[in-house]
């Protein structure tokens, strides 16, 4: 990858690396995301694009590794390499490391399968758990050797506490004692060059023996270790050292420990690095909402689509998105329009994209786009004028192309802002043109942005070259930062002077000299810009009046669907209070029958059973009524068909409540038709007709009439009961009483909406099974009956089909 750092600057790449060391947790990773490199070729590039969707899918779950806060242990592990002591700090930072490479490498190889090459990098993180809690038992949290490091460590310690008790026991003893104490500045001791030393008046030096260790500023006091702690004393002096030996001796066999490992642990910490990069660019690709395009060699097409500038969305601002296509043959963009309307960012979003792409990085695109991978990456942006080489700045942007057409190959992507602009522009233009086309029969990929009408009309002239402008909105005075291709752009060059405060005088006088000098290009460019701006126009306001109309048409469908199942909620609370009412008029019937029975009066025994069997009808067709009003309730409003306003079409009549044809349609009226009744109707009373299975064939053939028969015949046989049907045993009782007792089995059966039931009544005389269905002829709850088959009882049951 060939690219100079004035390149690299001018396109902002240190802006990514920083953003990407920034994110990282760890010491060696943000190392790593600062030194970024560029990848030698496709391979490994797509390899770098799929590790990081590994890690985007890590960072979705939300999951971070636990590998963050280590730092750079590879200065300490040379040491130890070589036979140094490492301290504390060292030791206990290689500690963390190497736990966390144990919770590092368990969470990558829990999902293995969804991230395999984040798994394997896992996989060089070393386990060393014991050599982990070795170092662990080792140190205290705040760093000091802990007692458990080693029993000689801890023996030596014990013995250095007891002579400190010791020592502070006496001096307690002494302070307390009034004789010695009247000798003293203050009842206290403290410690001076590690004795137990108290403050003695200097006066008062030969009332107190001992070794004068320290004294005052003023003189007046003096710190004097009495005369018979001094044994004791050398006692804790020779303790301490032997403390601190051993814990020399814990240093240097941890060390030890550790050397022996130390390309182990390197290796984890640098695998550990790669982890960190890799999560630190999935959580910024997040933040540039990026996506991985697809990648081919560097001579291929150029095909971004919805690019947005990397560097404009890291900094938060609004950024339009433009496409921006060179492909069909094309290879050079010729990008046009006012200052400050996005000319150059498009220049250097494409760059920077490049570079992105080099570096194994997805980039700000929309999925389905696609870059080459380019070998080398030139540019001339920016102001380039060198005062102390005495260039203007011209000259210096010529010094540039030169070095640009110099090494310019095949696969190399151009990038040059505002081509030979600083000099006469007929000169100007053809020294650009001579440019370009040498750069393009190199093979390179140039886009460049010009306000030279004759780079404009290239794109007519050699199809290699293609146009783009970025607009400016007249009405608002302002640039819109979209990039159309396919068609130049005018500078608009008075519309940014009065905006930024020209005088308004200068730019009337400023627009009538233009409209005079401007070439025909200018002014066909200029026209064109207003037929785009009123068509942009046009379209937005019939894409806000189709928005409009979607969403009325949604809340018409939403507020229909509403009125539906209210009025469905209203009819079953009617069904239910009815049905309510008519159980208990049946309640009262069965309560006069049973009395009338008593009677025995034939002729008002027999009313009130007919009575009843009316009753009874009116409650079934209601309790059929109120279950197919509640499963509409349940299965929710009726699918519809899209009301289209066509003949042919079908459509339902509001107030008619009725599935009309649609005939003709002309103006707010249409005619229809609902069977043979033709009629016109207003266009308001159609709404959308309910979904339906597809009707049957009117003239079906032989074998679809065959076929239905053979379908009626089986549906019309008898059906063989199930032990599940629900049962009545009657045998043994009187007639009388087992047909009220099948009177109220039917009716309970029915209700709990039972498809059939048995009536079990034996053989005997005959005259049982008589009554009974004599009465399921008139009976409202048998649609049919039959004698049972063999398997259910033969005819010693009664099996009913309900209604």
């Amino acid at each position: 990858m060939d690219v100079s750092d004035r390149t690299l600057t001018a396109l902002g790449f240190d802006d990514v690396r920083a953003a990407i060391g920034a994110r990282c947790r760890t010491e060696v990773g943000r190392a790593r995301g600062l030194k970024r490199p560029f990848l030698d070729g496709v391979p490994e590039v797509l390899a770098s694009l799929e590790h990081v969707e590994e890690a985007r899918a890590l960072k979705q779950e939300p999951l971070s590794l636990p590998i963050g806060g280590l730092v750079d242990l590879r200065p300490s592990l040379d040491r130890a390499s070589k036979g140094g002591m490492l301290e504390p700090r060292e030791l206990m930072a290689i500690c963390q490391a190497l736990f966390a490479f144990e919770r590092a490498y368990e969470v990558l190889q829990e999902r293995r399968e969804k991230v395999p090459h984040l798994a394997a990098l896992g996989r060089r993180m070393p386990l060393l758990g014991r050599l982990a809690t070795r170092l662990d038992r080792s140190f205290e949290a705040s760093g000091e050797i802990s007692d458990r490091a080693s029993d000689e460590l801890r023996d030596a310690r014990e013995r250095a506490r007891g002579l400190h008790r010791r020592i502070r026991a006496r001096l307690d003893e002494l302070l307390r004692e009034e004789r010695f104490a009247v000798n003293l500045r203050e009842a206290y001791y403290s410690v001076r060059n590690d004795r137990y030393v108290v403050p003695v008046l200097s006066s008062h030096q030969r009332e107190v023996e001992g070794i004068v260790h320290n004294a005052s500023q003023s003189g007046q006091t003096l710190f004097v270790e009495p005369q018979e702690l001094i044994g004791v004393g050398n006692e804790l002096a020779i303790a301490q050292s032997v403390v601190l030996e051993e814990e020399r001796k814990v240093l240097v066999e941890l060390s030890g420990l550790v050397a022996r490992e130390a390309a182990k642990v390197e290796d984890g910490l640098l695998a550990s690095a790669e982890l960190d990069e890799l999560e630190a660019i999935a959580i910024l690709s997040l933040e540039l909402h990026t996506s991985t395009p697809s990648v081919h060699p560097a001579h291929g097409p150029l095909n971004v689509k919805g690019l947005r500038h990397p560097r404009l969305v890291l900094k938060g601002d609004q950024v339009i998105a433009n496409d921006v296509d060179l492909s069909q043959g094309a290879r050079a963009l010729v990008v046009s329009g006012p200052n400050a309307g996005g000319k150059t960012v498009t220049l250097t979003g494409v760059g920077l994209c490049a570079l992105m792409v080099r570096a194994g990085l997805p980039i700000p695109c929309d999925p389905g786009s696609s870059i080459p991978l380019f070998n080398q990456v030139h540019s001339a942006i920016g102001d380039l004028q060198d005062l102390e080489q005495g260039l203007s700045t011209f000259s210096a942007h010529v010094t540039v192309l030169k070095s640009v057409v110099a090494t310019a190959k095949k696969g190399a992507l151009v990038l040059i802002d505002e081509i030979a602009a600083d000099t006469d522009p007929r000169e100007g233009a053809a020294i650009a043109t001579a440019v370009l086309e040498d750069l393009l029969e190199k093979g390179a990929l140039v886009l460049v942005t010009t306000h030279l009408e004759e780079l404009k009309a290239l794109a007519h002239l050699d199809e290699r070259f293609v146009n783009g402008r970025v607009g400016f909105d007249a009405k608002r005075m302002a640039p819109t930062y979209r990039l159309q291709l396919g068609a130049a752009g005018a500078s608009s060059a008075i519309d940014i002077a009065r905006r930024v405060g020209l005088p308004e005088s200068v730019c009337s006088r400023a627009t009538a000299l233009a409209q005079n000098a401007g070439g025909a290009l200018s002014k066909a460019l200029q026209a064109a810009e207003e037929e785009r701006r009123q068509m942009l126009d046009q379209r937005d306001q019939a894409e806000r009046d189709a928005k409009e109309a979607s969403a009325l048409k949604a809340a018409a469908e939403a507020q229909l669907a509403e009125l539906q199942r209210r009025k469905k909620e209203e009819e079953l609370k009617f069904r239910e209070s009815l049905r309510a009412e008519l159980e208990f008029a049946r309640q009262q019937i069965r309560t006069l029958v049973e009395r009338l029975e008593t009677d025995r009066s034939d002729k008002a025994l027999k009313a009130a059973k007919d009575a009843a069997a009316e009753l009874s009808a009116r409650i079934t067709d209601q309790t059929t009524a109120e279950r197919a009003v509640r499963t509409e309730l349940k299965s929710g409003p009726e699918e519809l068909l899209p009301l289209e306003l066509k003949p042919g079409a079908k459509a339902r009549h509001r107030s008619l409540d009725a599935e009309v044809e649609i005939i003709d349609v002309s103006h707010d009226a249409a005619v229809v038709t609902m069977g043979a009744l033709r009629m016109r109707v207003p266009v308001s009373e159609l709404l959308p007709a309910k979904k339906s299975a597809a009707s049957p064939a009117r003239f079906p053939s032989a074998t679809a009439k065959k076929d239905e028969q053979l379908k009626r015949a089986e549906a019309s046989s008898a059906k063989p009961m199930t032990l599940a049907s629900p049962t009545l045993d009657l045998r043994g009782q009187r007639a009388e009483d087992a047909l009220r007792e099948v009177e109220r089995f039917l009716d309970r059966v029915s209700r709990d909406g039972e498809a059939a039931a048995i009536l079990l009544h034996g053989h005997g005389t005959g005259a049982l099974k008589t009554v009974i269905r004599e009465h399921l002829r008139s009976s409202p709850y048998a649609k049919t009956f039959r004698p049972g088959d063999g398997p259910e009882g033969g005819d010693g049951v009664t099996v009913v089909e309900l209604a």
